[in-house]
């Protein structure tokens, strides 16, 4: 970048499948059998065999009984929602859920109801609530939408508290395991293997495959009924054209990789732990990531700032994401991004819940350990040196 080798920490590419050869032959392969798209959508002239066997392949992994893959991993989540969801109906949703989630909750015209973050008693008090003003009122649709590992926060929930109140208040659960599928769990199956959580209690399992598996495009796994109606009424896979056979073959080809190779999984779980030990030295900042993600966030402890850096807190961050890309480290800021129009928060508490601007750094199997303990400690380094020029 910029005329130099920089160390890139600012990638989802965790088990550098982007340069894995055999994923490059098959895709070259695919490619001149297939043509670059199907250029249509998959319910007319756009599904083609490999399409198939990729949800299968995706079903087989995860356990799930039918699979459903869409062309854009962002529209994913925001489709199901709206083609489950309607007007009158209700979803309670956690305050954190990232900025996909919001546009489906907006589109579909949803009765929101939020809970605090990670906070299950609130979400107990939330359903709770619920059943009491709708026990005279015809039924409706009922939804609990939440994330494996959060985009906002890295942290993740609790799932079998959520799984037992769903069942006890008689709901059902939407989990976007976008950030989760491929990283969590002994095989990467996601939040349900890594808390041991049978698949089946999940009515609707979203994921990526454009972060962990390097491919493109999303998918929602569960019972035949819950994707079949997806097929004719989720509007991302009916009005956009087929995900391109070259990335639903290379989301197949990466599972598979990762599935037989657990080592791979050792590996990124190893530097995991190195790159956070490294972070955890710096006493300026705080992690917020779970542990086990590779994906690591985190900010500035706001008790040694003052109120006027904190108003400026966005620049400082800039400044050091500056500073490391000098030493030839990459990192990256976290946008903040939020869809005022489909929340109900009391004023001046836009997200409902105090969530500071955050930096985010990720290690792959790709960098060798040397790499990984340079970055934290630049990193740490940076953090203080930017702090520093505060006091002059």
């Amino acid at each position: 970048m910029n005329g130099k080798t920089v160390t890139n920490l600012a990638s989802h590419n965790y088990y550098n499948l982007v340069s894995n050869d055999l994923i490059k032959e098959r895709a070259i392969q695919i490619l001149r059998n297939y043509g670059v798209g199907a250029c249509g959508p998959p319910g007319f002239y756009g599904t083609q065999d490999v399409h198939m066997d990729t949800e299968k392949e995706i079903a087989r992994f995860l356990g799930a009984k039918e699979c459903i893959v869409y062309a854009h991993s962002f529209s994913t989540i925001s489709s199901v929602i709206p083609s489950f969801s309607k007007r009158g109906d209700i979803i309670v949703a956690d305050r954190a859920v990232n900025f996909a989630i919001q546009k489906g909750l907006q589109v579909s015209r949803s009765t929101i109801r939020w809970f605090n973050h990670n906070d299950m008693e609130d979400l107990e008090r939330v359903l709770a609530q619920v059943q009491l003003e709708q026990k005279r009122k015809p039924l409706t649709r009922r939804f609990i939408v939440t994330e494996g590992l959060f985009e906002a926060t890295g942290d993740m929930p609790d799932l079998p508290k959520i799984i037992e109140l769903k069942q006890r208040f008689k709901w059902r659960l939407i989990l976007d395991e976008t950030y989760s599928f491929g990283v969590l769990g002994r095989t990467g199956r996601g939040l349900t293997e890594y808390q041991n959580v049978d698949p089946s209690n999940v009515e609707m399992l979203v994921g990526s495959l454009s972060h962990a598996i390097c491919a493109g495009g999303g998918f929602c796994a569960g019972n035949p009924e819950v994707v079949e109606h997806q097929r004719i009424s989720s509007s991302a896979y009916v009005f956009s054209a087929a995900i391109p056979a070259m990335l639903s073959v290379t989301a197949a080809e990466s599972i598979k990789i990762i599935e037989s190779n657990p080592d791979l999984i050792v590996d990124l779980r190893e530097k995991t732990r190195l790159f956070r030990q490294q972070l955890e030295r710096c006493e300026h900042i705080t992690i917020t990531s779970a542990s086990e993600s590779p994906r690591l966030l985190f900010h500035l402890n706001r008790e040694i700032l003052e109120q006027k850096v904190i108003e400026d807190e966005e620049r400082l961050l800039a400044d050091i994401v500056e500073e490391c890309m000098n030493s030839n480290i990459m990192i990256v800021r976290v946008k903040k991004v939020m869809d005022s129009s489909v929340t109900d928060y009391p004023k001046g508490r836009k997200f409902g819940w105090d969530y500071p601007p955050m930096l985010m750094a990720s290690v792959s199997v790709g960098h060798s350990k040397k790499d990984v303990e340079t970055g934290g400690s630049v990193i740490r380094k940076t953090v203080g040196k930017v702090l520093g020029r505060l006091k002059k």
